[in-house]
């Protein structure tokens, strides 16, 4: 919405906008009228004074018998002590440092007066009610309809409270002018929709729950409309942008390698692998999604796609969150291509832990063109780092990184690279239409051949045996030649405020358990330096170590196939995605992996839902659907690395998501008929607002 982008000290003052703005975050009148209330609550059913209830908030209709002023000293300097009776009883109402109310309440004087029932030297009390006088002759039906009207109760603090936020909004209402409308008023009319300026006037000051579900309804849909018009601006501008077509040589290295592999791609490889090329060959960037379960082969892919650029003398640079996991992929991808494939390919590692001698050797490499599939990390922001012929950029995980940085990285090439983001954690199609809109996006929900299902049971801490088994079962596995995994939530105990098992006490209880005398036990967590995990990685791989317990920092991309046991301590601190995430790194080999999930949650508890869900289910696609239902919403945009796209307000990407659907549709129609919305000036300046205001966050 084109919403004033007028500053708040302009309306309310210099102190109180201050003020909004440290303790809400809220800066202009735009920021206000969309600081939407969180609930409503009304002043409550009238209730005679004789059966008023301690503790609870109601109303009643009374009359005012006697008023009187008391001095006092320290802070309150006066009380202002009113006496009413609504003829069943009598009940006192105080105000502190308010001596100026003794004017309106005067003896004989109605009202209805609201607020929460207390109680002082054995007298009923109302401590700062709220209230509202008659005019000698009202109505009980007018002192009804006062009483049935909803109070909106805002998102406050405790410097900043929702009366506040509701004076300073009437203030910005009383003096808003006419907002111009983005959406077109042929679906205005179909969706029976109001005017902005009536739906925020509606939500902020309601007279009934009527209007204000009307403005809900109203605000909900041009959330949506904004939201999709905005991404597929975007996806419109993306393909406007020049790139470099970039085509693979009939006896060139993507050639070489897919004849060198020993097995058969999946179907849904070989159908990416095609998408993929199709959009490296166009001369725009490719922005593609690519998601899939842990162990489909995403990494296979996207060497592929690499593979596809070297032939074209170009660069690809694979960007990984971790130094353990770059490392872990340079190792791998090295092992795929073959020692002659990835020293002609010129694979290089570029990290920030690299020996001086080293990173600039790499450095060197890249710049000159001679590497054309570049691994690292963040390192590869730095401006030191320039490539010769940047064509594509893979995004491993690209939930870890924010936009400016994935924007360092694109504006390293001559023209746009092609992009190409990963993720292991599936997202369900209403999300990825409303997150990731302006991406193609491609799904691998294939195994590859010979990959075994998880076996995984949730285990309940509070049965001792169980839990003995469990140790029992890792050595069986250790014993048959295997490795395991054990994860715990923290990594010592000085960690007061997350809960659950250690590393640091997990790794002693565990030596001295029975079940596991004489095995090589090694921990492994964030505090390390990146040099010590890449060595234990190294070891764990190379079977130097026969259990390793740690924290998430094995999540993701680990890749040992003889590791085919995890056990999950206190599982209740982690999410389902998290709990999969986890779960794929056992079972990547041609034994059958076991993931045994232990915790202490409550039966009939979410947390214990969570966990079950997981034990219960395979299918990262099907448990990303019920960890969005579970979540109830929750934080399903993730934050800053959205580029502004997780600032939903009323829209609601599961109860919404049949509206999402049919606004996505709505808005491609406008777009196909006038790409350039020179016949939807309000929409177009609207789309130009949130540009404007998402580059100036970027900085």
């Amino acid at each position: 919405m084109l919403l004033p982008p007028t500053l708040l000290d302009r309306v309310l003052g210099d102190k109180t906008a201050k003020s909004f703005a440290k303790n809400l975050g809220l800066v202009t009148v735009s920021d206000l009228l969309q600081h939407y209330p969180r609930r409503y609550s009304n002043r409550g059913e009238l209730t005679p004074i004789a059966n008023l209830p301690i503790g609870e908030s109601l109303s009643i209709v009374a009359e005012v018998v006697d008023a009187r002023e008391r001095r006092t000293k320290g802070r309150v300097s006066s009380i202002l002590e009113v006496r009413i009776t609504d003829g069943s009883g009598f009940l006192s109402l105080t105000f502190f440092n308010q001596a100026w109310r003794q004017k309106d309440l005067r003896p004989g004087v109605r009202g209805l007066f609201a607020g929460k029932i207390g109680e002082y030297q054995g007298k009923l009390q109302l401590a700062h009610p709220d209230y509202e006088l008659f005019p000698e002759e009202l109505s009980q039906f007018d002192a009804k309809a006062w009483a049935d009207q909803p109070i909106p109760i805002y998102p406050a603090s405790a410097n900043v409270t929702t009366w506040m936020i509701q004076k300073a909004l009437g203030i910005v209402l009383d003096t808003l002018e006419s907002i111009p409308d983005e959406v077109p008023e042929g679906l205005q009319k179909e969706h029976k929709l109001l005017s902005v300026n009536q739906a925020l006037e509606k939500i902020h000051r309601p007279t009934t729950k009527a209007e204000i579900n009307a403005a809900k309804k109203t605000l909900v849909y041009r959330e949506a409309f904004l939201l999709q018009s905005t991404l597929i601006q975007r996806r419109i501008d993306n393909e406007q942008a020049p790139a470099t077509a970039r085509l693979s040589k009939a006896s060139g290295f993507l050639t070489r390698f897919d004849a060198s592999l020993p097995f058969k791609l999946t179907a849904g490889q070989k159908e990416v692998g095609r998408e993929i090329t199709a959009d490296l060959a166009k001369t725009y960037p490719m922005n593609r999604l690519l998601q899939g379960e842990v162990g489909s082969g995403k990494t296979l892919v996207a060497l592929r796609g690499m593979l596809t650029i070297a032939d074209s003398d170009g660069q690809s640079v694979l960007l990984a969150p971790t130094e353990v996991l770059a490392s872990q992929h340079f190792r791998s991808i090295q092992k795929s291509l073959g020692e002659d494939l990835a020293k002609e390919v010129g694979l290089t590692l570029l990290t920030g832990q690299l020996p001086t001698d080293e990173r600039k050797k790499a450095m060197l490499q890249v710049v000159s063109g001679k590497a054309r599939i570049v691994i690292g990390t963040h390192a590869l922001f730095s401006e030191k780092v320039e490539f010769y012929d940047l064509g594509l950029v893979v995004i491993d995980e690209q939930h870890r990184f924010g936009v400016e940085q994935r924007e360092k990285l694109r504006l390293k090439g001559k023209l746009s690279p092609h992009v190409l983001t990963m993720t292991a954690t599936p997202i369900p199609r209403t999300l990825a239409v409303t997150v990731f809109g302006d991406m193609a996006v491609s799904s691998l929900t294939e195994l590859p051949a010979g990959r075994k299902e998880i076996d995984s049971h949730v285990v309940r801490a509070g049965d001792k045996s169980l839990v003995a088994r469990v140790w029992g079962r890792v050595a069986e596995e250790i014993a048959k030649g295997h490795q395991a995994f054990v994860v715990c939530p923290k990594i010592d105990e000085s960690e007061k405020e997350q809960s659950g098992a250690s590393v640091e006490k997990t790794v002693s209880s565990l030596r001295q358990n029975s079940a596991l005398k004489g095995l090589r036990i090694q921990e492994l967590h964030g505090r390390m330096d990146a040099e010590q995990k890449a060595q234990i990685m190294q070891a764990f791989s190379s079977k130097e170590i026969d259990l390793l317990v740690s924290t998430t920092v094995i999540e993701v991309g680990v890749d040992v196939p003889n590791a085919t046991v995890m056990v999950i301590l206190d599982a209740d601190n982690f999410g389902i995605s998290q709990l999969h995430q986890l779960r794929g790194r056992v079972g990547r080999g041609s034994a059958k992996g076991l993931c045994l999930l232990l915790t202490a949650a409550e039966d009939g508890s979410i947390a214990l839902e969570r966990i079950e869900a997981v034990a219960g289910e395979s299918d990262g696609f099907k448990l990303s659907e019920i960890d969005l239902e579970l979540r109830r919403e929750g934080d399903v945009l993730g934050a800053s690395q959205s580029g502004g796209r997780s600032s939903l307000r009323l829209l609601r990407v599961i109860q919404d998501a049949n509206l999402i659907k049919k606004v996505r549709e709505e808005v491609e129609q406008i777009f196909a008929r006038d790409r350039g919305l020179d016949s939807s000036p309000t929409l177009k300046a609207a789309l130009e607002q949130i540009n404007s205001a998402e580059n100036l966050a970027k900085g």
